[in-house]
C-alpha cells in the first residue's frame, strides 16, 4: 500500500528488481500506472489497484480483486500513511485530524491484513510488513496523531507475531 510515492514506490521497484511480482495499491491511479509502467519496462510483473483505505467499500472492492486475480500472495506491505505535524494544543479543536490519521494509518492497515489472513493461512504461509516509526519508541513532539496510530499499528503486528507466527 502506498505505493504511489516515497517509501512504498522504492519498495516496490526494489522488489520488482529482485522478481517479484507486485500488486500495487494506492489512492493515486495515475501514479500507480506510472509505476507499473516502470516495472513493466524493466521486465517485471506489476498491477495496478486504485484504492482509499479510507473508505471500507473501496477497500472491500479492491481486496475482492485481489483475491479473485491472484491465486497466491506471499508478502502484504501496510505502508500507506498520513502524518500531521501539528503541537496538541492547536489541535484541540481539530480530533479529525485524530481520527483520520488512526483510519489509515491503523483501520486501514489492520483491515487489509484481516481481508488477507484467510489466504496465508490456507497457503500455509505469508509474511506481513507493517512499516511504522522509530517515534513510537520515544516522545516526538507535534506528531501525536501519527505516533499513537503508529503504536497501534505495532501492538497490532505484536499481537499477529505472538498468535500466528508458528
Amino acid at each position: 500500500t502506498g505505493a504511489s510515492s516515497g517509501i512504498g514506490e522504492a519498495s516496490a521497484l526494489a522488489l520488482a528488481k529482485k522478481g517479484h511480482h507486485i500488486c500495487l495499491l494506492a489512492r493515486r491511479s495515475e501514479e500507480l500506472h506510472r509505476i507499473e509502467q516502470r516495472i513493466l519496462t524493466l521486465g517485471g510483473q506489476a498491477w495496478s489497484y486504485p484504492v482509499d483505505l479510507n473508505d471500507n467499500q473501496s477497500l472491500e472492492q479492491c481486496v475482492e480483486k485481489l483475491l479473485a486475480q491472484h491465486q497466491h500472495i506471499d508478502v502484504l506491505i501496510n505502508n500507506a500513511g498520513r502524518s500531521i505535524r501539528r503541537p496538541i494544543i492547536e489541535s484541540l479543536n481539530r480530533f479529525h485530524d485524530y481520527e483520520r490519521t488512526m483510519q489509515l494509518n491503523f483501520f486501514g492497515a489492520a483491515k487489509l491484513t484481516m481481508a488477507l489472513l484467510p489466504r496465508f493461512l490456507q497457503q500455509g504461509h505469508g509474511h506481513i510488513v507493517n512499516v511504522s516509526t522509530y517515534a513510537t519508541h520515544t516522545a516526538v513532539p507535534n506528531f501525536s496523531a501519527y505516533t499513537a496510530s503508529k503504536q497501534a499499528l505495532d501492538a497490532f503486528s505484536r499481537s499477529l507475531v505472538s498468535e500466528l507466527s508458528h
